[in-house]
């Protein structure tokens, strides 16, 4: 079984969308560790190490999701699961912007895949299934 780690990162608290993750992933299959809201990098790489999760996905619906989410692949390098598959997901960034220059960024910090605001976690399953090599 794959262990996918989830949260809300940064001073954000926007929580029945992490349950509904939670959910969602639990029951396509998933070991789920969800961190909660108001979690750090750290929580979630953390979290990841202990369990030997599969993937990390991030959540933010508050906007400042870029700069919770800045070096977080450089802190899974250093804890020594640097090629851990990484989603980040929401309202990840402040006002709107084109998404594909959001995307790019994102991609850059070194996500694996990054979804725009109102996307429905049904609709990354097929991603994951993928990216976890299933």
């Amino acid at each position: 079984m794959k262990t996918i780690v989830i949260g809300v990162i940064g001073a954000d608290v926007h929580a029945v969308g992490n349950k509904i993750i939670e959910y969602v992933l639990t029951n396509a299959g998933y070991k789920v560790v969800n961190v909660g809201v108001l979690s750090s990098q750290e929580d979630f790489i953390n979290a990841a190490v202990e369990t030997n999760a599969d993937m990390i996905l991030v959540s933010s619906l508050y906007g400042q999701g870029e700069i919770d989410c800045r070096g977080m692949r450089e802190k899974c390098v250093e804890a020594g699961i640097g090629d851990i598959v990484m989603y980040v997901g929401g309202n990840i960034v402040v006002g709107k912007q084109n998404f594909e220059d959001v995307e790019k960024r994102f991609k850059a910090m070194g996500f694996n895949r990054v979804f725009p605001p109102g996307t429905p976690i049904e609709a990354d399953l097929p991603f994951i299934k993928e990216d976890l090599g299933e």
